[in-house]
């Protein structure tokens, strides 16, 4: 009797079990194809802060592969610490040679100074510098990002101008910046900054480097910013030109090329040309040596190119066929 309970309550539990299951599978369901929705739209990402996004996303949820190694790995990190541990090493002694007389070099490209033999604005006795990109370079727009992520839309300008207004609670600095700041002022080089950010929220802005200890900064001086030195696009050099006039700028950072020369930038710069330019007998040397990249696969001028161009046909390979088992 008590097993015929007991199957009884059994066989009375099935159909609520499988209408739980139906429910759940249901749900699953649902939230699968919502899931799927995202991410395609996600994918479609195209522009931020006017710059080209890559294509597609990791299967990964909704958060791109890109957004995953950028603002949440330790690898993104320590190529971050690796490169400003390196700039610290590179201004160890430079005050110093300069007090004893030694010619100390700038790392600005002089004005009509083609790529193939670059010039550099010459330093005089101009107090010594060091210039920094800000979006990616000395800090991580982890709030704007996320948000981007979530809704998975295309870049937008509006809400980016609302991010440069109100986003400064929603930063991270980038490993490694803060001790090579602080080790710069220490030793009298002054730190400034030059952004794509709208001058039009440039309170903002020096409020947000000084709410995260990378300022104090003063706006025409050590924070330039879009609009300013005449310029009205995203090119730099007209503001890092204003910058050397007053500053002997011995080091860079950024996360595009066209934080070191806006030349990279020029309609012949094609992405194999300018993966071959950086690579170049004068350019090489730049490299860690004044010049300091960090990683950015976000976005940016870097994410260009169509098959071909990203995989020349030269070194295109076809696996080899795998022999059929033959029958026994």
């Amino acid at each position: 009797m008590a097993a015929l309970l007991v199957q009884g309550c059994v066989a009375a539990a099935i159909p609520v079990v499988a209408g739980g299951l139906v429910g759940r599978t249901k749900l699953q369901d649902r939230n699968a194809k919502r899931e799927l929705k995202r991410d395609r739209a996600a994918a479609r990402l195209a522009e931020a802060k006017g710059l080209p996004r890559p294509a597609a996303m990791a299967d990964a949820g909704t958060v791109p592969g890109s957004m995953q190694y950028l603002y949440g790995s330790g690898e993104a990190a320590a190529l971050d610490v690796q490169a400003y541990t390196a700039l610290g090493d590179y201004l160890v002694g430079l005050p110093a040679d300069r007090s004893i007389g030694h010619d100390v070099p700038s790392v600005v490209i002089a004005r009509g100074s083609p790529l193939e033999a670059p010039r550099f604005v010459p330093c005089g006795d101009k107090p010594l510098a060091i210039v920094f990109d800000i979006d990616e370079t000395a800090i991580l727009n982890l709030g704007y990002e996320a948000d981007a992520a979530r809704r998975g839309e295309t870049f937008d300008a509006a809400r980016w101008a609302d991010w440069e207004r109100t986003g400064a609670g929603h930063v991270a600095v980038v490993p490694g910046l803060l001790e090579v700041i602080k080790m710069a002022r220490a030793e009298h080089i002054a730190v400034v900054f030059n952004s794509n950010r709208s001058v039009a929220h440039a309170a903002e802005t020096a409020a947000m480097l000084d709410g995260v200890g990378l300022g104090p900064v003063v706006h025409g001086d050590t924070l330039w910013l879009q609009g300013d030195a005449g310029g009205t696009d995203s090119g730099k050099d007209a503001r890092r030109w204003a910058i050397a006039a007053k500053y002997c700028v011995v080091a860079m950072s950024g996360d595009q090329l066209g934080d070191f020369s806006d030349l990279f930038n020029t309609p012949a710069m094609t992405p194999a040309v300018r993966r071959a330019a950086v690579g170049g007998r004068m350019l090489s040397l730049m490299w860690g040596h004044g010049w300091f990249m960090l990683p950015n696969p976000i976005y940016g001028t870097g994410l260009k190119g169509d098959f071909d161009t990203v995989f020349p046909p030269s070194t295109h390979w076809t696996p080899t066929p795998i022999p059929a088992a033959k029958e026994k």
